[in-house]
């Protein structure tokens, strides 16, 4: 009883942070159940799939009530993204362990620093780019509506061969480590093909909930998802995700970056200490 209380209680709190960064719980679970429950890093990664899953479900229906989303850039990147995410799945058997562990850490380490290059860039979020002719031509500019600055922001996609490109790595990435990805689809869209930070959280969201379930049937039939782990955390990250899509409107976007940063640093500091078998 006291594991289901802790795993929804872990549920909720990924939830929240991966409907508001975008980036899905699993960055957050597969951390805590390998190195604070001490479950073995497949079975985490398996539960972290589905956990994906749920926090895309939850947080997509309310970005997509409040206009957030781009559908059209989901739906022609998420081309990539699904096939990179079936192709790491697959090679997930043949990886050993502690590789997993560095690559995970690394991955998240380098995501920090990303967040932390947008912090010390510019900070409008807002002005138009270059207009694109891939993006014209698949009619990928957007707009939404801002409510933490209470105003009507149009945007233009930039560079959409580079994004989707980018996209296939995050696939890959999602089916190997188990997670959204949404950190690589976060940095696609808002540092390579120049999307503001909110639409690209709300789409990355979206986008995320596809990529993993295109890799949990792999994961289903290899046997490493556990539904005494899945369930209770799925259930946790669906109430936590609800509740996060609605804060990420009303935050300005360097708190959005600012809220992510330590827990970035701190957790792949820890998966690369674990996968050279340091022990903190």
């Amino acid at each position: 009883m006291q594991q289901i209380i802790l795993l929804l209680a872990v549920g909720v709190i990924a939830g929240i942070l991966g409907a508001i960064l975008g980036i899905g719980g699993g960055i957050i679970l597969t951390p805590v159940l390998t190195l604070a429950i001490g479950l073995d890093i497949k079975y985490a990664i398996g539960a972290s799939i589905i956990s994906v899953i749920a926090t895309s479900s939850g947080a997509t229906i309310a970005y997509l009530k409040d206009d957030m989303l781009n559908l059209r850039v989901a739906m022609f990147l998420e081309i990539a993204t699904t096939v990179g995410a079936i192709i790491g799945a697959l090679l997930t058997g043949v990886v050993p362990t502690g590789f997993l562990f560095i690559l995970f850490g690394a991955f998240l380490l380098f995501s920090t620093y990303n967040m932390v290059q947008k912090l010390r860039g510019k900070a409008a979020e807002s002005q138009k780019g270059t207009t694109d002719q891939w993006a014209k031509k698949l009619n990928l500019n957007g707009t939404y509506y801002d409510k933490a600055n209470q105003a009507q922001v149009d945007y233009e996609v930039e560079k959409v061969p580079a994004g989707f490109a980018m996209m296939f790595g995050a696939g890959i990435a999602s089916g190997l480590l188990g997670i959204g990805s949404g950190v690589f689809k976060v940095t696609a869209m808002d540092t390579i093909m120049k999307m503001p930070l909110k639409p690209s959280s709300a789409t990355s969201n979206l986008m995320m909930g596809v990529t993993a379930a295109a890799s949990a049937t792999v994961y289903f039939f290899s046997g490493a998802i556990l539904p005494n782990i899945a369930a209770p955390l799925a259930l946790g990250i669906l109430v936590g995700a609800t509740v996060g899509s609605r804060i990420m409107q009303y935050l300005q976007p360097k708190w959005i970056r600012l809220i992510f940063i330590p827990i970035l640093f701190y957790m792949g500091l820890q998966m690369v200490l674990k996968g050279f078998g340091v022990q903190i």
